[in-house]
């Protein structure tokens, strides 16, 4: 299917950076690949009297697939996209850059609009023994937490994508670095602090020489640290606009929500709490509470039956999720987990314990299956 030549692709499209999509004559015949450059503004001139288009069909074809999938194949289709925006954040410093994050985003949207329980999911019960890759998993709950709020606020479809791209990109130049900090048990050095105080800037060069010109998502990476108080950094802004406010409340909730060498994962309903009572009249910090609940799929529970399991939906209010139990009265293992209503009074939860408790080990096919019921 074919792309019109619309000015919203027009816009992306620069002398001597490369190609967001492939470029085809009316005839459908290859003219640029993506990643190619346009060399000269003569050949663009020449390519847009030529009447081409812009060919997305293979990030189509990986959104179709997402929103076509039987929802037991969704966890796989999340590993899978996860590894995507990996490989596209490492490219960076790449002339494609811009192409492969916008390839690597499109099905992570689509996963996210097709079951955002499931990316909730993603964002509380991360993986054990990932701290090395740290960084590019911050980054992607970061941008799940901030869209999934940003949806909540009733944000527009520009802003929309501008802080789900921001969330990936604010610390894209110490990914590394956040990776060996999350295995460090030593105190940070010098080195360190001013790598840390100096990275949103550090990204938005980067982002400026990989071809990005968005204003509103270059300043959101350059501002998500800053404070209306005039306390963050690296500018000491007291004027920080809404987009940046936005991700410096996700990147704080998501990071608490995370383990490291030193500390465990904060418990998801102890996370909510302390977030929104940094400041509980901002309805940013409302919009996360609401949004992921007192007990967000991912995190385990006890019930008031005896039966612990694990959050796989949000319920009708943010105390009543729907619960996988795997074990029951007793701390035996069930033959399958068991679809419990939070609701119901003899369901009710008790206590958030961390996953550690439980030596019960589901696939994330079955759990899906059991959340789709």
């Amino acid at each position: 299917m074919q792309t019109p030549t619309l000015s919203h692709h027009w816009q992306h499209v620069r002398v001597g950076h490369p190609l967001h999509l492939n470029v085809r004559d009316a005839e459908g015949t290859l003219l640029l690949a993506r990643g190619q450059v346009i060399t000269s503004a003569t050949q663009l001139e020449a390519l847009k009297e030529r009447g081409v288009w812009f060919d997305s069909s293979a990030v189509r074809t990986t959104e179709a697939q997402v929103r076509q999938a039987p929802p037991e194949q969704l966890p796989a289709l999340w590993s899978h996209c996860m590894d995507g925006v990996a490989h596209a954040l490492r490219t960076s410093q790449r002339e494609h850059f811009r192409a492969a994050l916008d390839d690597a985003a499109v099905p992570v949207i689509a996963l996210i609009e097709r079951d955002p329980d499931l990316a909730i999911f993603q964002v509380v019960r991360q993986q054990a023994g990932a701290l090395a890759e740290y960084g590019v998993t911050h980054s992607v709950h970061a941008a799940i937490t901030s869209r999934l709020v940003a949806q909540r606020l009733g944000w527009d479809a520009a802003q929309l994508g501008c802080v789900f791209k921001a969330a990936l990109t604010m610390n894209l130049s110490m990914l590394e670095l956040q990776g060996w900090l999350a295995t460090q048990v030593t105190p940070l050095t010098a080195l360190q602090r001013e790598a840390i105080r100096s990275h949103p800037t550090r990204s938005v060069e980067m982002l400026e020489k990989s071809g990005i010109t968005d204003p509103d998502w270059l300043t959101a990476v350059a501002q998500h640290h800053e404070k209306p108080d005039g306390s963050g950094y690296p500018g000491r802004l007291r004027e920080v606009g809404e987009i940046p406010s936005l991700l410096r409340r996700a990147d704080i909730y998501t990071a608490k929500l995370s383990a490291r060498s030193t500390r465990s994962a904060l418990a998801a309903n102890r996370a909510g709490r302390e977030i929104f009572m940094q400041d509980p009249d901002h309805p940013m910090n409302n919009a996360i509470v609401k949004e992921f609940g007192v007990y967000p799929p991912g995190c385990f529970v006890v019930l008031a039956s005896g039966e612990t399991g694990v959050v796989v939906r949000r319920g009708a209010s943010a105390n009543t999720p729907i619960v996988a139990s795997l074990t029951g009265r007793q701390g035996e293992a069930l033959p399958e987990p068991l679809r419990r209503d939070t609701a119901l009074r003899e369901n009710q939860v008790v206590e958030v314990v961390g996953e550690h408790t439980l030596r019960v080990r589901i696939s994330p096919e079955k759990l899906q299956l059991l959340a789709a019921a």
